[in-house]
């Protein structure tokens, strides 16, 4: 929630200087003060400005748990999804974009494959996820997978990969004869076929994920 800031009041040209705009100041920081207090109860039903106590009784009050080592900034964005990523739940498309609001990144679900149980959902991620999140990704799976699944980690990393690709194209050359013979008479018929060679090289750069 962001609450309105207290305006500037500029002085006239004969007031801006000296004892009137030490007074201004002295002023505008005062009723900042005051602002504050009155504004105190609104910050706390606010989970981006709450403080820490009655930060942990929004998260009882949205059924969201905080896990051993959660840092206060990550904690404060689960309460505040709480309700979206509930509805998310269970899906796979919104399953997906729980990750991403959480800030693990884009992280592809995929079910039913040939090599594995029905069953098995298949989370599919980089090492840097895995080693950044690994206890917020197993408490999400934990909170909001669907129930009598078993869920697998499927790391794949991407690399940069290059790629020469050429081409090779050519004519052929080739001279044909031929003769007639008759009486007192040669006829003879030559031709003669030009051709081409070429060559091409290109360089790519290849995505390893899209090979």
């Amino acid at each position: 929630m962001k609450l309105p800031e207290i305006p500037e009041f500029p002085l006239p040209t004969w007031m801006n200087k000296g004892e009137p705009l030490t007074l201004a100041h002295s002023s505008h920081r005062y009723w900042e003060k005051v602002y504050s207090w009155l504004t105190w109860p609104l910050q706390q039903i606010d989970v981006d400005t709450c403080a820490e106590p009655l930060l942990n009784l929004l998260a009882y009050q949205r059924n969201i748990t905080r896990f051993k080592g959660e840092p206060v900034s990550l904690f404060r964005l689960r309460v505040k999804h709480a309700f979206i990523n509930a509805q998310d739940s269970g899906e796979r498309a919104g399953f997906e974009r729980i990750f991403k609001r959480l800030g693990v990144g884009d992280v592809k679900t995929l079910e039913r494959q040939l090599q594995h149980d029905w069953d098995v959902i298949l989370l599919r991620i980089n090492d840097t996820q895995l080693s950044e999140n690994n206890a917020l990704m197993m408490q999400l799976v934990r909170q909001y997978g669907r129930t009598c699944r078993r869920y697998f980690f499927q790391v794949i990393n991407t690399t940069t990969a290059r790629l020469t690709a050429g081409t090779f194209d050519g004519h052929y050359r080739y001279h044909t004869a031929e003769a007639t013979v008759r009486k007192d008479t040669i006829w003879l018929t030559a031709s003669l076929q030009a051709g081409h060679y070429g060559l091409s090289v290109e360089h790519y750069t290849l995505q390893a994920d899209e090979a």
